[in-house]
């Protein structure tokens, strides 16, 4: 090409906006005028390279991001910038413990991953293939977590100008590593626990999970001033002991769902323990002094502080360690939980009672969570029938064998 030709501009279609040699750069510069800013100067994009074509295309590239909405730098942003970006000021409300949970999973399974990908370049089949690597090693939350954090945080950055389209959104969650099912323990197992771990500073927190039925995040949020161990009986009706599960360790203090805060009816047996408990809590309260915490945790730390997850199950193996026969690895404490409504359960209660008692939002949670657990044999319409129609002297003696033959029978049925 001659310095004359280099030199002078070349004619893109109409629209198509000009390209030139630039002597200076030696390179091609392709240009296209897109708008005007607020005070009135031109937007221009750029493409620069060593060849015409190259240097067109670069140009067409970042003219389609502006039609786009994206801003300047997005063709460099990627997966791992998207996600930092998110975990740092895109959570909103979510507490500490969430965003930690958050940080770890995308910093474990993500971004080592995917973090490397320009964002603009990713796929909805990468992310599919993605999660599908992780099927046999996490489980159905986790796998739920991850897609969540990736989604999010695309969908930050596509409200910002920096992507053009969101695939994360495209992409369903494949189910994942089957979990431990929760389990109960016996009725003969649930009274060695309650007689045998009685020496263990755990006893009265695994009898108030065990008869009332309440989540371990309620009761490690439990306070006194939400307990009642005398009751009313004078009033009318009566008004037993109870205890007020109107709170929980979860963010903001709230209950899983609106109809977990409930009021539970105590047992006699587990008042008794509860009197104890308190007795010794004051006890180790005045031991500690100014080290001990002031807002009347029923359970707590030997300071009086709230306990976390982990430290109610390793108390919860400690004190199952005692149990002759019970291996203290293969439970956990929402074990307690499960054992509660399967002992209701075999005792003949409803489920509609048992899941007002759970707190859950109506029976269909209570039977798809504690489906084997839940009494096998409906006989609440066979107890009825007896009742109205009981053999002894109902008139008729329908119970009786028929008086007919069997051809007779068939007869009977066929007309």
């Amino acid at each position: 090409m001659t310095e004359v030709e280099r030199t002078a501009k070349v004619k893109l279609p109409h629209g198509e906006g000009t390209v030139f040699w630039d002597e200076r750069r030696q390179r091609y510069v392709a240009q296209k005028t897109v708008g005007y800013d607020g005070r009135g100067k031109a937007i221009v994009k750029t493409g620069i390279a060593k060849k015409e074509t190259a240097a067109v295309e670069s140009m067409r590239k970042k003219v389609k991001a502006h039609e786009a909405g994206l801003v300047a730098g997005s063709d460099r942003y990627t997966v791992k910038d998207a996600v930092t970006d998110w975990l740092t000021y895109g959570q909103g409300k979510a507490g500490d413990s969430t965003w930690k949970g958050y940080r770890f999973i995308c910093n474990r399974h993500l971004l080592p991953v995917l973090g490397g990908r320009k964002l603009k370049d990713l796929t909805a089949q990468e992310v599919e293939k993605w999660l599908h690597s992780l099927t046999g090693s996490l489980g159905n939350s986790s796998l739920k977590d991850l897609h969540s954090c990736l989604n999010r945080s695309v969908k930050r950055a596509y409200a910002r100008g920096l992507v053009h389209r969101n695939v994360v959104e495209l992409v369903a969650v494949p189910e994942g590593r089957k979990g431990r099912a929760s389990r109960s323990l016996t009725i003969e197992q649930v009274e060695d626990v309650l007689t045998l771990t009685k020496p263990d500073p755990m006893h009265a927190y695994i009898v108030v999970s065990v008869l009332t039925g309440a989540r371990t995040e309620e009761v490690r949020a439990l306070r006194w001033d939400r307990v009642d161990l005398d009751g009313d009986p004078e009033a009318f009706p009566p008004v037993p002991p109870s205890v007020m599960v109107w709170r929980s360790v979860r963010e903001g203090g709230d209950t899983k769902t609106k109809l977990s805060r409930r009021t539970l009816g105590l047992p006699v047996g587990v008042v008794q323990v509860l009197r104890r408990h308190r007795e010794r809590q004051v006890a180790r309260a005045a031991k500690a002094g100014k080290r001990w915490d002031p807002t009347g945790l029923v359970f707590g730390t030997k300071n009086g502080t709230e306990m976390n997850a982990r430290n109610v199950a390793r108390d919860f193996r400690r004190a199952l360690a005692r149990v002759p026969g019970i291996d203290p690895d293969e439970w956990t404490p929402r074990d307690l939980r499960h054992t509660c409504i399967s002992v209701l359960s075999a005792s003949g209660v409803a489920i509609e009672e048992i899941s007002r008692l759970a707190g859950h939002s109506g029976t269909a949670i209570t039977e798809l969570v504690y489906r084997h657990e839940l009494r096998p044999v409906i006989q609440t319409a066979a107890t009825a029938m007896d009742r109205v129609f009981a053999p002894e002297g109902f008139a008729g003696d329908w119970y009786m064998e028929p008086l007919f033959g069997a051809n007779e029978l068939g007869r009977s049925e066929a007309g």
